[in-house]
């Protein structure tokens, strides 16, 4: 990944549109333009079919180029990028970052595509055979749990300014072979607690389910971090950092948060909860990450604060995992 794509990438002061300029009346993407969009934490390719200002705010409606217009969407600016060369390198970066192959999409299913060409074919066999129906009614019956699935994923926005230091944290890792200083302060732990103290400041009395969905993110965080929230050059970092009964969110911080929030809409689809109890799920891991966002300076590293990766201990060189 260049470094010029890398500066493009959205902050504060400005959306995901890789450079546009907004025209008189403040769009900043027109109709029937080819755009790069952010779904999740990935970005394909994708065009819009139509503009309108919502709450004085510009809105884009967006078709997912190669899939099926079931996930067509409104978007804000945030989630738009320009079709540059730029950003079109910057894309390949954050699909190598989630170790996927051109065209995986996150939180969508392969087969989605896959079944929707069985439908076809289902449909002229089935002009051809009456017998088909029944298969035809099966096919049906499994999208639609599909799609239940799938509109269950719940959908986690990551300020602009936290992808970029998401990205910029792949590429000091795998690109540069540094890795984030542990211990780090502050610390998973200290940060949700930092947060509940914010909200109790704020609130006054806050529900203890609040307090219970922060209890949730930590044991998330814990069990997690070893399994899917490491990278490969980290792993060895991690068996001299985490001895004896010592919890990663202890250790590790704001980083290695944000990696979780990649993965909960995933993780979370397989938990039968209540709709009230999803609805404020969503709330508050959206108002967590406004407060990290707000406090990025402190619980962020700079770029200059990575350590290299030192693997030798005299011995030689480490195997990597």
């Amino acid at each position: 990944m260049g470094s010029s794509s890398k500066e493009e990438t959205a902050s504060d002061g400005d959306t995901a549109s890789g450079g546009a300029s907004p025209s008189n009346d403040g769009r900043l993407f027109s109709e029937g333009e080819r755009v790069l969009a952010y779904h999740g934490p990935r970005v394909y390719g994708a065009k819009v079919q139509k503009v309108e200002l919502r709450k004085k705010e510009w809105k884009y409606f967006v078709h997912y180029l190669g899939w099926n217009k079931n996930w067509d969407e409104w978007v804000s600016a945030d989630r738009l990028l320009k079709h540059t060369e730029e950003n079109l390198v910057k894309q390949k970066a954050l699909d190598k970052k989630q170790g996927v192959e051109k065209g995986t999409k996150s939180g969508r299913s392969a087969q989605t595509k896959t079944r929707g060409s069985a439908d076809t074919k289902t449909e002229k066999d089935d002009t051809k055979n009456n017998a088909a129906k029944g298969k035809k009614r099966k096919i049906e019956s499994g999208n639609e749990k599909d799609n239940a699935s799938a509109e269950k994923l719940m959908k986690i926005q990551i300020p602009a300014t936290l992808k970029k230091h998401l990205i910029d944290d792949w590429e000091h890792i795998s690109q540069k072979d540094k890795v984030v200083k542990l211990p780090r302060s502050p610390n998973v732990d200290e940060i949700l607690s930092k947060y509940l103290e914010f909200k109790t400041k704020k609130d006054g009395m806050i529900p203890d389910s609040v307090a219970e969905i922060l209890k949730g993110i930590r044991c998330y965080f814990d069990k997690a971090l070893p399994v899917m929230l490491l990278y490969k050059k980290e792993r060895r970092q991690y068996q001299e950092a985490i001895v004896d009964d010592t919890s990663p969110s202890t250790v590790y911080g704001a980083e290695h948060l944000l990696r979780l929030f990649v993965k909960l809409p995933e993780l979370l689809s397989y938990v039968n909860m209540e709709e009230e109890t999803w609805s404020r799920m969503q709330q508050t891991l959206t108002d967590l990450l406004k407060f990290i966002q707000k406090n990025q300076s402190t619980f962020l590293l700079p770029s200059s604060a990575y350590d290299s990766d030192k693997v030798s201990d005299g011995k030689g060189k480490a195997k990597d995992d």
